[in-house]
């Protein structure tokens, strides 16, 4: 039987300086991240800009993405995702302070990227 955890255990304190990553699968072309936020946010000018694809569900607390190439931010709750192309420029515009923000990220590569 393979080991199992919970996404919503252990989950760091609101004191914390940068986001909580944690590494929960890594295969060849595969890498599932938890990652725990609480009001962080991209440092101002910097840019996300992946090789691989990103499938990121958000699963509590709330966020705002920002992707370069549209002019409206993206407002994430409980349930949203999003699918990010390889090299689509993209940040951590908010989250919610005080409440921890959950995320499954999920990076993998396909045959077109």
């Amino acid at each position: 039987m393979t080991a199992g955890g919970n996404l919503f255990e252990n989950l760091p304190s609101n004191s914390m300086a940068e986001e909580a990553v944690s590494r929960l699968l890594d295969a060849r072309d595969l890498r599932v991240e938890r990652i725990v936020s609480f009001g962080h946010a991209s440092p101002p000018g910097f840019w996300y800009d992946q090789p691989a694809r990103e499938w990121v569900v958000l699963l509590s607390g709330a966020a705002r993405l920002r992707f370069d190439d549209e002019a409206e931010a993206v407002e994430l709750t409980p349930g949203a995702y999003v699918d990010i192309a390889p090299h689509r420029r993209h940040r951590v515009e908010w989250t919610a302070p005080g409440v921890p923000t959950v995320w499954l990220a999920i990076h993998y590569k396909t045959s077109d990227g």
